[in-house]
C-alpha cells in the first residue's frame, strides 16, 4: 500500500477494453485513489464509489489534464491518470511529464512528488495476439494522427520503415477529419513494402464485437480502417499459416543454423 499521508499520481493503463486485461496493480490503485483524470470514455469505465472523484475531460486537453492531476496530488490527493492501452505509448504519461517539465518551473516542489507509471496492455499486442505473431521480428508503432506532428513527416517515416524491413503498428489510422490521408499511407507502404505484403485490420480488439481482416497491400482499402482499428502491417516475409499471420524471427538470408524446435543460445548475453 502507498502511503495514504502523502499525495501522489500513478498514471494507469487500462489495456484493449477487456476488464480482464486490467492488470491487478492498476486495480489496487484505483481502490485507494481519491480522484481518477482522464479522457471521457476511459472515465466512464472506472465505476463510482464514496470517497472517489472522477474528472472526464475532453481528448485534446491532454497537459491540462496532466497539469490538474499533479496540482491535486500537490494538495495531497491521491490521483490516477487513466489512459486506455499502455499509458506510455501515445498516451497520458508523456502528457503528465510535459506538465511536470514546465509546471515545476514556478511549482519546484512538484518534482518531489510521489509520480508511478504502470504498464498495460496496449492495443497494438492485444491485435497482434489475436492474428497470431505478426510482431514476431523488429517492427515499428507509429501513430498515423497529424495533430501532433506534420503529415510529410509521417509519410516519410512509413517509408523509411518500409524499405528497412520492419513490421509496423498504426495507431488512429483513419477519421472523419482526416479521410483521404490513409488512402496516401496505403500508397507509401505499396511502393515501400510490396504489392504482396500482409496488412490486417483489427477493430474493436478484446470487445465483443471485434474484427480481425488480412489481406495483401494491394487489396487493401482506406474504408477497412477507422479510430476504433489497429492496423499492422507485416514485412515482405511475413506469411499466413492456417487462420494466422506471423513474421519469423530471423532477417531474411540469415536463418540460424539450429534444428527446429531448439532455440540459438545468444553468448554475448
Amino acid at each position: 500500500m502507498r502511503d495514504a499521508q502523502r499525495g501522489w499520481v500513478v498514471i494507469a493503463g487500462l489495456g484493449p477494453g477487456d476488464e480482464r486485461m486490467v492488470i491487478p496493480e492498476v486495480q489496487e490503485v484505483l481502490a485507494e485513489a481519491t480522484d481518477v483524470v482522464g479522457y471521457i470514455p476511459y472515465v466512464e469505465r472506472i465505476a463510482p464509489r464514496a470517497g472517489l472523484t472522477l474528472h472526464a475531460s475532453d481528448n485534446r486537453v491532454e497537459v491540462d489534464r496532466a497539469t490538474q492531476a499533479l496540482q491535486m496530488a500537490a494538495e495531497g490527493k491521491r490521483v490516477v491518470v487513466v489512459s486506455s492501452g499502455d499509458p506510455g505509448v501515445f498516451a497520458m504519461a508523456s502528457a503528465v511529464f510535459e506538465a511536470l517539465e514546465v509546471g515545476s518551473k514556478a511549482q519546484p516542489a512538484w518534482l518531489d512528488l510521489d509520480i508511478r507509471v504502470l504498464p498495460g496492455i496496449t492495443a497494438m499486442l492485444a491485435a497482434a495476439a489475436a492474428i497470431g505473431a505478426p510482431l514476431g521480428h523488429d517492427f515499428a508503432a507509429i501513430n498515423l494522427s497529424d495533430n501532433l506532428k506534420p503529415w510529410e513527416l509521417i509519410e516519410r517515416r512509413l517509408q523509411l520503415v518500409g524499405e528497412a524491413g520492419l513490421a509496423m503498428a498504426f495507431y488512429n489510422p483513419r477519421s472523419k477529419s482526416r479521410p483521404h490521408q490513409f488512402a496516401r499511407a496505403l500508397d507509401v507502404l505499396r511502393a515501400a513494402c510490396g504489392s504482396e505484403t500482409l496488412i490486417t485490420f483489427a477493430r474493436d480488439v478484446t470487445k465483443p464485437g471485434q474484427e480481425i481482416l488480412t489481406v495483401p497491400l494491394k487489396d487493401a482499402r482506406p474504408e477497412m480502417a477507422d479510430m476504433r482499428t489497429v492496423v499492422i502491417v507485416g514485412n515482405r516475409d511475413t506469411r499466413r499459416v492456417g487462420p494466422y499471420v506471423y513474421t519469423p524471427r530471423f532477417a531474411p538470408g540469415h536463418q540460424p543454423g539450429h534444428q527446429t524446435g531448439q532455440t540459438p543460445t545468444d553468448k554475448d548475453t
